[in-house]
C-alpha cells in the first residue's frame, strides 16, 4: 500500500521550515558551501564536465533498453553468486527483505535514499529488529525522527549546534556545544560496536553493472565498507534506474555524482561482485571468508519502468541523484526536502515523487516552481527539470477539468 501524499500537509511543513530560524541558518550555510566547492572544482578540472556529458549520454542509452538491462544483471547477478530479485512495489520490496532478515536481528544500514523509498528501516523495526543507520547524517536523521532533507547530505537542516544537542540528549553523552569534531567522535563509538555485531547490512548502489553485476558504491565516511563487509548478510536495494551495461559505465557514474556532490575526489569507491569467498585451498571456491556469506540484490521498480515509457518522465531516470538542482533551486534553499513527497524533494525530488507516488499530488507541489531553470543549469546530465515540472502542472490542470 503506497503512502498517500497530502499536499495540504506539505505545505504546513513547509510553513514551519520557513518561520524556523536555525532550520534557514543551516540551509543558507549548506547551499552557499556546496555552491562555492563545486564551481571551484569544476573551474580547476573541466575534464569533470566533458565526463558528465558522457553520463548522460550513456543513462539516456540506458533508460531506452532498460527492461533489457535489467534481465542482463538478474543474469550476472546469479553468476556471481548472489541472489537478485525484483521487487515491483514497495510492498513485494519489504516483503523479499523482511523474510531475508527475519526478526529479532541487529541491522546496520548505510545511506540509502531508496531504502527510505520504501520505509525500510520503520519497517524492520516493526518485525522486533533492532535497526542503526551508520552514515552521520542519516543517523542525525533517525534521532531526530524525520526525514532526509537532501538526497546526498540528509541533516542539511541542522546546523552544527543543533546536532550538537540532539546527540548529547538522544546518547546520554556530554558534548562541547557546536563541536563537529566531538560529534563525529561520539557517533564513531556509539555506531562501531553496532556495526561489528551486526547480523546484516543494508546498503544501496550509486550504480550497478549489467554485464558483471557489480555493485558501485561511492563514500567517505567510511561506513558503507564497513556495513557491506562486517555482516555475514548483506542486502543491496538497487533502483532499476541506477543499472548500466557495463562496469567501467557504473565507475564514471559514481565519479560524477561525487563531483557534482561537491566530493571529489571521494574517499572510497567500492566494487562489490557477489558474497566474499577464497579459494586458496586446492583453488576450491568457497563462500563466506572475511566478509559476507550472502550477498541479496533487491532490484527496484516501484514506477521506474513505467516511466521510462513516458516521454516525459523517463528523463528522471537519467538522474544520478547528486543533488545539484537542490542545492541551486531558490525554493529548496528555503524548504529543504519539505517541499516534496515522504522521500524525496526540491526539484529533481518533486518528479521522483510523481514516479514513486502519485503525479498528480506531486503536480499540485509543482507549483511552487518558480520556473527560474537553475535546476536545468545545474543539472551535470542535462535533465530537464523545469520542463518535467510544467508537464506535472499541466496533469492537475487536465485532472481538474475531468473533475
Amino acid at each position: 500500500m503506497k503512502v498517500k501524499l497530502e499536499a495540504d500537509m506539505v505545505l504546513d511543513e513547509i510553513s514551519k521550515a520557513l518561520d524556523n530560524i536555525e532550520f534557514q541558518e543551516a540551509l543558507r550555510r549548506a547551499s552557499t558551501n556546496n555552491q562555492v566547492k563545486v564551481a571551484q572544482l569544476l573551474t580547476e578540472k573541466p575534464e569533470l564536465i566533458e565526463l558528465a556529458k558522457e553520463v548522460g549520454s550513456l543513462k539516456r542509452r540506458s533508460v531506452e533498453s532498460l527492461r533489457e538491462l535489467v534481465e542482463k544483471a538478474v543474469e550476472s547477478l546469479r553468476k556471481i553468486a548472489a541472489k537478485p530479485y525484483y521487487a515491483e512495489t514497495v510492498e513485494e520490496a519489504r516483503k523479499l527483505i523482511g523474510d531475508i532478515v527475519g526478526s529479532g536481528k541487529r541491522v546496520v544500514m548505510a545511506k540509502s535514499m531508496a531504502a527510505t523509498e520504501i520505509g525500510l528501516r520503520q519497517y524492520l523495526e516493526s518485525l522486533n529488529n533492532e535497526v542503526w543507520e551508520t552514515d552521520l547524517g542519516e543517523f542525525l536523521i533517525q534521532l531526530e525522527g524525520s526525514k532526509p532533507m537532501h538526497a546526498i547530505a540528509p541533516a542539511v537542516h541542522m546546523t552544527r549546534e543543533r546536532a550538537s544537542t540532539l546527540v548529547a540528549e538522544k546518547l546520554k553523552v556530554g558534548i562541547p556545544k557546536g563541536g563537529v569534531e566531538d560529534i563525529v567522535s561520539t557517533v564513531r563509538m556509539f555506531l562501531r560496536d553496532k556495526i561489528v555485531t551486526a547480523d546484516v547490512g543494508v546498503s544501496g548502489a550509486n550504480a550497478l553493472a549489467a554485464d558483471t553485476g557489480a555493485i558501485v558504491l561511492v563514500e567517505n565516511e567510511s561506513n558503507i565498507r564497513l556495513v557491506t563487509s562486517a555482516p555475514p548478510t548483506h542486502i543491496a536495494i538497487v533502483p532499476i534506474d541506477k543499472i548500466v551495461p557495463t562496469l567501467i559505465e557504473a565507475f564514471k557514474v559514481a565519479i560524477v555524482q561525487a563531483t557534482y556532490a561537491g566530493l571529489y575526489p571521494p574517499t572510497y569507491i567500492n566494487i562489490i561482485a557477489g558474497p566474499s569467498s577464497t579459494a586458496d585451498i586446492e583453488q576450491i571456491r568457497v563462500y563466506g571468508a572475511q566478509g559476507p556469506r550472502e550477498l541479496h540484490v533487491i532490484l527496484l521498480d516501484n514506477g521506474r519502468m513505467k516511466a521510462s515509457k513516458d516521454p516525459v518522465l523517463k528523463e528522471q531516470l537519467y538522474c544520478i541523484r547528486c543533488g545539484r538542482c537542490q542545492f541551486e533551486c531558490p525554493v529548496w534553499i528555503h524548504t529543504a526536502n519539505t517541499w516534496g513527497g515522504p522521500t524525496y524533494g526540491g526539484p529533481m525530488g518533486i518528479v521522483w515523487t510523481a514516479i514513486t507516488l502519485d503525479p498528480i499530488e506531486a503536480g499540485k507541489l509543482a507549483y511552487l516552481c518558480l520556473g527560474c531553470g537553475r535546476c536545468d543549469e545545474a543539472c551535470p546530465v542535462n535533465i530537464n527539470i523545469s520542463m518535467e515540472l510544467r508537464h506535472l502542472k499541466m496533469l492537475v490542470v487536465q485532472a481538474s477539468k475531468r473533475g
